[in-house]
């Protein structure tokens, strides 16, 4: 059907039958780029047809949702053999798409050969249960999906105590008991209820998982509270010493790390796909006049992102609370670079202090994006520069700007600093901003601006300097 047939929705210039139908997408099977990924395919890689319901907006904004959730799909490993969205007022509460169209879509499973259905949004337990069994093949959700990916991608102990967290929260209520049987006893005195001894009243199996799994949930958040202790000393230290913060935030894969290691030479890892990044880094970077800040990369953001993962990393993302300035990333080359901007900015406001700290919306890959969409996200976002990190075009700018945002230090100094006290020439450098120095034959004229710290310091090593 062409794109013209659905644009006359708005006139009922087609009928229900027709509007209602399981539309395939066009270009979402996952082509073989090598001849040699086949057999590996075959062996390790979930099979997946992928199912959406369009609620609102148009069609090219449906499609470019399940266009995201193929790449989410093909980021946790799977082959997608092929796209349906359905056109609902809202998503069916027994199985998501209504019983007819879950039968449809039974039989494209089957001519497909799909062994999992991945739909576009988050399904109730019921949901889940119901249209798995008229389909016959695990369903799972788009939830389910981004915490699969947050799982595969976590690195550090902190990184996988909030994804095993964030999974958990997502299990909890969506406990079934094996074989449909909810009320298997186990016995009260002995947990695995055989035998003398083990018979009687006792929890039922769903219980006990349930209250395995909150107790495992309790130790979680224990264990990244004290994680979030450290993370908190280093910050705070960095405060003290007034060093700024810089975060770099925005919609996973618009290309953060590589903004980063433009910047600042770190080295991070860079990959073409989703959530690359889940442990925040934090580097050191100079601006022309010398002045040391931070920037911290954070975990990227994508369109209803899991309330569960946004819980669970709220101590990481923190890092963007207590910055002074964002760096908000977007790709200038994506066909609805607003929706990510809106995406991220929905996660950030509810953050405590977001609202409060300056935004740059740094549109990157300019060296792959069309021009006219970059003029209209200019336009559309005052506050904005266009740069590619791949290239360099437009970084000098930025760290122009970033010179520019960052809070002033407080206290201009114009001392004479003992030549013993050399360290305090150094942190000058290091912590402050310095305007120049003369080296005389009782010490160094220091001429900078600094923070309170080290302004109290000076106050009690140096001795002041009339100035003309």
């Amino acid at each position: 059907m062409s794109n013209e047939s659905y644009e006359d929705h708005a006139n009922g210039d087609y009928d229900l039958e027709e509007r209602q139908a399981l539309r395939r997408v066009a270009g979402l099977s996952t082509e073989l780029e090598d001849i040699t990924e086949v057999e590996y395919r075959q062996l390790r890689l979930e099979r997946v047809v992928l199912v959406g319901v369009w609620t609102g907006g148009t069609i090219t904004d449906a499609e470019n949702s399940l266009q995201e959730l193929k790449l989410l799909a093909e980021t946790a490993g799977s082959e997608v053999l092929e796209g349906l969205i359905q056109r609902r007022q809202r998503p069916d509460t027994a199985t998501y798409i209504g019983s007819g169209k879950a039968v449809e879509l039974r039989d494209v499973v089957i001519s497909t050969g799909a062994d999992t259905v991945i739909c576009d949004g988050e399904l109730t337990p019921g949901q889940l249960r119901q249209l798995e069994e008229v389909v016959k093949v695990k369903v799972i959700d788009r939830t389910a999906l981004i915490l699969d990916i947050f799982a595969q991608h976590a690195k550090s102990r902190e990184g996988k105590a909030q994804v095993e967290l964030a999974q958990l929260s997502y299990l909890l209520p969506r406990l079934r008991g094996w074989g449909g049987n909810l009320s298997r006893q186990v016995g009260g005195r002995a947990a695995g209820g055989v035998g003398i001894g083990g018979r009687g009243p006792g929890e039922t199996k769903i219980e006990l998982d349930r209250r395995r799994i909150r107790e495992r949930m309790a130790k979680l958040r224990r264990q990244i509270g004290g994680m979030s202790v450290a993370r908190e000393t280093k910050r705070s230290r960095r405060t003290r010493r007034e060093v700024p913060s810089v975060a770099i935030a925005g919609y996973t894969n618009a290309g953060k790390s590589s903004l980063l290691n433009r910047l600042t030479g770190a080295g991070v890892l860079v990959e073409d796909s989703l959530f690359a990044t889940l442990d925040p880094t934090v580097r050191q970077a100079r601006t022309p006049d010398g002045r040391v800040f931070t920037l911290t990369d954070t975990v990227g953001f994508v369109r209803h992102l899991p309330h569960q993962l946004v819980e669970a990393f709220r101590s990481t993302l923190e890092e963007v609370g207590d910055a002074d300035l964002i760096l908000h990333v977007v790709d200038g080359s994506h066909p609805d670079p607003e929706s990510q901007l809106a995406a991220v900015r929905e996660v950030l406001a509810d953050i405590d202090g977001v609202g409060d700290i300056p935004e740059i919306v740094v549109v990157n890959k300019a060296d792959a994006a069309d021009p006219v969409a970059l003029a209209r996200l200019s336009t559309r976002e005052r506050h904005s520069l266009v740069v590619s990190a791949r290239t360099g075009a437009g970084i000098d700018e930025l760290i122009a700007t970033i010179e520019r945002e960052l809070p002033r230090l407080d206290h201009e100094v114009h001392m004479l600093v003992p030549y013993d006290r050399g360290d305090l020439i150094a942190r000058a450098h290091k912590e402050g901003e310095v305007l120049s120095l003369d080296h005389t034959g009782d010490g160094t004229i220091l001429h900078a601006r600094v923070p309170a710290g080290l302004y109290s310091e000076l106050e009690r090593t140096a001795k002041p300097v009339e100035t003309v």
